[in-house]
Formats: C-alpha cells, structure tokens, sequence
C-alpha cells in the first residue's frame, strides 16, 4: 500500500475539522498530533480497524473514544455541537457508525479526545512526547514504537515542511 497523502489529508480532512472547533483548539501542533496518530493508528488509510471493532482514521471504539467525548465534561458539549454540524445525532451508535465514512467528524473526536488530556500537545521536536500523549489517550492494545517515528516524521513534514 502506498503511503498516505499527509498534505493532502492535512488540507482536506483535518483544516476543516478543526474549523468546526473552538479556535483555542487550532494548532500546528494539534495538527502534527492528529497526522502523527493517524498514521499510527490506520496508516490514514483503514477506516474500520482489521480484525477488531474500531472505526475512522483514528481507530476509535465504541465504549472507548466515542463514549469518552461525548460524555467527559471538557468535550461533550463541544462533540454534540460537531455533531450537529456533521448531522449525525450525538449518540455513542450514530457517531460509532458515522466516523467509519465521515472523515471529518472522526478528526473532531480525535482532537476532543486529546483535550481532555490535561497535559500540553508536543512541539515539532518532541517526538517522544508525542508517543506519551498518544499512549495516554489512545491507550492501544499492541503499542508499536518502532513505526512512532516515522508517523511523527512524516507529520512534523507536512505541518512544517521539514523533519522532526
């Protein structure tokens, strides 16, 4: 499989994402955050995770990342208002079922999910941050550090036109 577009998903999925979001959410360093774990999480290419039950860009569960914005008190309000924005009703199903095809509405929940994070998101070169944050919010079952790196890389180039 070839690599993803990381400008192209930048500028079409995760720019009109976060215009959907407070502006205090927009960040270089959000978007490096997003792209980084997008790519570890499905290659920002698999939108229903093989073999397992998650969904979207950035691999999220039902009972897991779904569940967690929409009801944690820093993002809910935020997420239903996503929702209504992407017409989908702010439920744990319809969001679960929407984010397998709305790219946009998944990057969303992808960054609400990292605001509830009460540490800051990375700078550029930070990399090893980055995989804390990531494992602290997406807390994945078969971590692989070893592919960090070069997600980050590839992130940190798209944002800022050079490597981390």
């Amino acid at each position: 499989m070839a690599d993803a577009d990381y400008n192209a998903i930048r500028t079409g999925i995760i720019q009109p994402a976060l215009t959907l979001l407070p502006e205090k959410m927009r960040s270089p360093q959000a978007e490096v955050m997003l792209l980084a774990i997008g790519g570890q999480e499905s290659r920002l290419h698999y939108r229903h995770q093989i073999g397992g039950p998650a969904h979207g860009l950035w691999q999220f569960e039902q009972g897991g990342g779904v569940k967690g914005v929409l009801e944690h008190k820093a993002t809910r309000a935020m997420a239903a208002e996503v929702c209504a924005a992407r017409q989908v009703p702010p439920t744990i199903p319809a969001v679960y079922a929407a984010i397998e095809f709305d790219d946009v509405l998944a990057c969303c929940f992808a960054r609400l999910l990292l605001w509830t994070d009460p540490g800051r998101l990375p700078n550029r070169t930070e990399e090893s941050l980055g995989w804390t944050v990531y494992q602290r919010n997406w807390r994945p079952g078969q971590p692989h550090p070893q592919t960090w790196p070069t997600y980050w890389g590839k992130a940190v180039g798209s944002v800022y036109g050079e490597q981390a």
